[in-house]
């Protein structure tokens, strides 16, 4: 009896062996596989949506993202409430830009974007993200491997967590939702297609093509209309008051200059978009590329500069904060109250 009663349990123990082998995959097996997934492109195309509640209104873009290996980089935005076409991030052999096609304009960063940063819609930043993390929390469902991972959102600590879902077949991203401090989505990228076999034209990523790969015939300010630029206002405005607002005619039409007055002031200039007739040279920047929501930004130490449907701005403070520069710029979204 004891002796049948020994097989069973071998038998039982030898299953439960067989079983847990061919169960789900551990933490360190699905990162591992990562890892290698990404050394083995040469590159990738996907396709995704992203939706924003990071501002006052809910954004939503249209995304392509484009990656060769090692460095280049085509990301190209489009928002649904911009009529003015769509912007790209490209990075090439000569850097790193914010290309704005319908507008021939164009900005180029002294960074080192993509690497300084969490980047949601990026498939090799999400999996260092998940590396750097000690912590990572880590679940299974029917098809998706999850993380819950700490970000890296250098002038922005308010999105201090993320949850990234990978498909179970191809290890690639299906969504990610960046979240607060309370683990509320305030911004959801889905992938509705991801192609790690691609090809590429030789002029893909270079900077004169993606300038014309726009809404080239979006309509645009001219002499005849810039007077209709309708003035907006910040809805967060970090404890300050608007004292002074002045109107300055140019060659184009006006400037509206705005004086925030308080314990952190700050300036906001408005100006209507003269499109250039011919490729332009970027403008330099030294800082960083922020997503506003509505928009693109370039962010430098005391200033951020966009564009929102034809109209430039340009906010600078000496005293407020990367974070506080970012909460009032994001706020400047068509509504016209003081």
């Amino acid at each position: 009896m004891k002796k049948k009663f020994s097989i069973w349990l071998l038998i039982v123990f030898g299953l439960i062996l067989l079983l847990a082998a061919c169960g789900e995959k551990s933490q360190e097996d699905v990162l591992k596989k990562l890892d290698e997934k990404v050394d083995e492109m040469s590159g990738y195309k996907a396709k995704a949506e992203m939706k924003m509640n990071t501002g006052q209104e809910s954004q939503k873009y249209k995304i392509d993202i484009w990656h060769k290996k090692k460095d280049f980089y085509r990301v190209s935005l489009k928002n649904d409430q911009d009529e003015k076409g769509s912007q790209i991030i490209l990075k090439n052999k000569d850097g790193v830009f914010v290309l704005t096609p319908a507008l021939n304009k164009s900005f180029k960063f002294q960074t080192n974007w993509p690497d300084n940063s969490s980047q949601p819609y990026l498939y090799q930043s999400l999996v260092d993200d998940i590396k750097g993390d000690k912590e990572a929390e880590f679940k299974v469902s029917d098809s998706h491997y999850i993380f819950q991972t700490k970000t890296n959102y250098q002038s922005n600590n308010n999105l201090p967590y993320q949850e990234i879902h990978f498909d179970k077949k191809t290890y690639t991203p299906v969504l990610v939702k960046v979240l607060d401090k309370d683990k509320n989505a305030l911004v959801e990228v889905k992938f509705s297609d991801f192609n790690t076999k691609p090809s590429f034209k030789d002029d893909d990523f270079a900077m004169e093509k993606n300038m014309t790969s726009g809404d080239a015939d979006a309509p645009v300010s001219t002499n005849e209309n810039a007077e209709s630029l309708t003035v907006v206002f910040p809805l967060y405005m970090a404890g300050a008051e608007l004292a002074e607002q002045k109107e300055i005619a140019t060659e184009n039409g006006k400037r509206v200059v705005m004086t925030y007055v308080g314990e952190k002031s700050f300036t906001l200039i408005e100006e209507q978009t003269e499109v250039a007739p011919t490729l332009s040279s970027p403008q330099e920047v030294r800082g960083d590329i922020v997503n506003l929501g509505h928009t693109i930004g370039a962010l430098s130490d005391n200033t951020i500069e966009w564009n929102n449907n034809g109209v430039n701005f340009y906010l600078a403070s000496e005293d407020l904060t990367k974070e506080e520069l970012i909460e009032v710029a994001k706020s400047v979204q068509g509504k016209a109250v003081k």
